[in-house]
């Protein structure tokens, strides 16, 4: 068996992830063209992965509980509609236009995610939850009484210029950003905080600066898919962006693992299709009907969750990833162990 040292393991690791990529991309695609319903599933999919992949930087690595990740959503999807409507407009390129919103849509969250996060990051547990749960709430009242984001009534004919094409690499694009990002030495810092606080602060970690350095990232990519979100729909109102919006991601970084990036994509994926099948259930059923049908789903849907978490309270993956240079090495032993074995 041909064995291979760790810097060719990474080389090999980084290829069949890319071939991965390309040919889930391609099956998917296959999937959209056979009907227009499962595209519109597949984006809210991984609208809803980036969502929860952003909220597990600051509740799973960093260890900080925050409900107020809506907030940072909206003034992604509102900032990005506004430049998209009135400002992009000369742009003829659909893709350019959503790539131009979405950087415009990550900048503005992560701007008001460093603004929020110099004052709250000092407190820590249930007033930080308290506080992030205020922001969210505040961002939602703010906009509503905003005539120029269109108040109550929200902005409407909003230039759909998403596909699945579009929102499916700039998924994975930032998904592969937060990986290296977490994965570097920043990253290890940040998950120094979630270890132990108090240690790390003790070696000289500036414990402050690290926290708002997680939390601004987390902030920037879930205004970036608050733009995807915006342009996938003609509307976008203000009421969409509540506490409850901030609970939905929340419960899909748990039911993954807090900590665990390719836990909260499974997880994402899990819930976004099952709340989609529950939806379509209650349409079989006549108009006199489907509405406690519609108000039984969100009954089961909670009995699934706490099933799950009986028997799984760590998640679904817990705080492990799945890796592929774990499957590689079997196949490929690398030198050390066989020389050690050897020996």
């Amino acid at each position: 068996m041909r064995e291979l040292d760790k810097k060719n393991i990474k080389k090999l690791t980084y290829i069949l992830s890319a071939i991965l990529i390309v040919i889930l991309f391609f099956l998917l695609q296959i999937i959209v063209q056979i009907n227009s319903y499962y595209s519109t599933i597949l984006c809210n999919i991984f609208i809803y992965v980036l969502f929860a992949v952003s909220l597990n930087i600051t509740v799973g690595l960093m260890g900080q509980l925050s409900l107020g990740h809506a907030g940072f959503i909206a003034v992604g999807a509102y900032s990005s509609v506004m430049f998209t409507k009135y400002v992009f407009t000369s742009v003829p390129n659909d893709a350019v236009r959503l790539i131009l919103g979405c950087i415009i849509g990550g900048l503005f969250a992560a701007f008001f995610g460093f603004l929020v996060g110099i004052p709250i990051l000092r407190l820590k547990g249930d007033y930080l939850a308290i506080i992030t749960l205020a922001f969210g709430e505040m961002i939602k009242f703010t906009i509503q009484n905003l005539d120029f984001l269109g108040g109550a009534a929200g902005i409407r004919r909003i230039p759909q210029i998403t596909t699945f094409t579009s929102i499916y690499w700039i998924v994975v694009i930032c998904i592969i950003i937060i990986t290296m990002v977490m994965t570097s030495r920043y990253g290890r810092l940040v998950l120094s905080i979630r270890e132990d606080e108090i240690a790390a602060e003790n070696i000289g970690i500036p414990i402050n600066k690290i926290k708002l350095f997680g939390f601004t990232i987390s902030a920037m990519f879930a205004g970036v898919g608050g733009a995807l979100l915006a342009h996938s729909y003609p509307t976008l109102e203000p009421l969409q962006f509540n506490f409850v919006f901030s609970i939905d991601i929340l419960v899909m970084v748990v039911l993954g693992g807090l900590g665990s990036i390719t836990g909260a994509i499974v997880s994402a994926s899990l819930l976004t299709i099952l709340n989609e099948s529950l939806r379509s259930f209650a349409n079989f059923f006549p108009s006199n009907m489907g509405m406690y049908v519609q108000q039984g789903r969100y009954a089961f849907y909670a009995l699934v969750l706490i099933f799950i978490m009986i028997f799984r309270p760590s998640g679904l993956l817990g705080t492990g990833e799945f890796r592929l240079n774990g499957i590689i090495k079997r196949f490929f032993p690398g030198k050390k162990n066989n020389e050690a074995g050897k020996g």
